[in-house]
């Protein structure tokens, strides 16, 4: 059984895309906090890959920025490609089956003005990224795969293919 579930927050403002076939969805990563602190007692977070498809990837657009705190219940999708080196790569990704917004509109609004003060740290809730070390690298390691397949969200076997164009 391939399943996923994952709270965290967003770690940039998603944006929406089509595929070939005018099939909307965004990737974004999200910062999941470990549920342990580090020698130094801080905690670290782990940054994973999200797809999400559809209506699911309009909303997400719509409504959430860098910070929203989500949960996501998904599944794990891998690949391979050949970097421009002719190394094999390995790629993963969650792709989102289902996702719920985690704040009100007036907890997010809250959070943005004292992020503003507070030199964009997060809040003090056990989800919350609390060090600015990390890289941010949403755009590394993702591989979309054969996007014009209108059921790669359905929960089948998607065979993965480099070559077809996605923006």
């Amino acid at each position: 059984m391939n399943r996923v579930s994952l709270v965290g927050r967003i770690t940039a403002k998603p944006e929406l895309r089509y595929t070939n076939s005018q099939l909307p969805y965004t990737r974004f990563n999200l910062a999941v906090n470990r549920t342990f602190s580090n020698a130094q007692g801080q905690r670290e977070a782990d940054f994973i890959g999200i797809v999400v498809w559809r209506k699911q990837a309009e909303n997400i657009c719509n409504y959430l920025d860098k910070g929203s705190l989500i949960s996501v219940d998904g599944r794990i999708q891998t690949g391979t490609y050949d970097d421009k080196d002719g190394n094999r790569r390995y790629t993963f990704e969650v792709v989102a089956d289902n996702v719920q917004f985690l704040e009100t509109k007036a907890q997010a609004e809250a959070r943005k003005t004292s992020e503003s003060y507070s030199n964009n740290n997060f809040g003090n809730s056990p989800y919350d990224y609390q060090d600015n070390s990390y890289q941010d690298n949403s755009n590394q390691g993702f591989n979309l795969g054969n996007a014009d397949d209108a059921y790669v969200n359905m929960g089948d076997i998607v065979t993965l293919d480099d070559t077809d164009d996605i923006d």
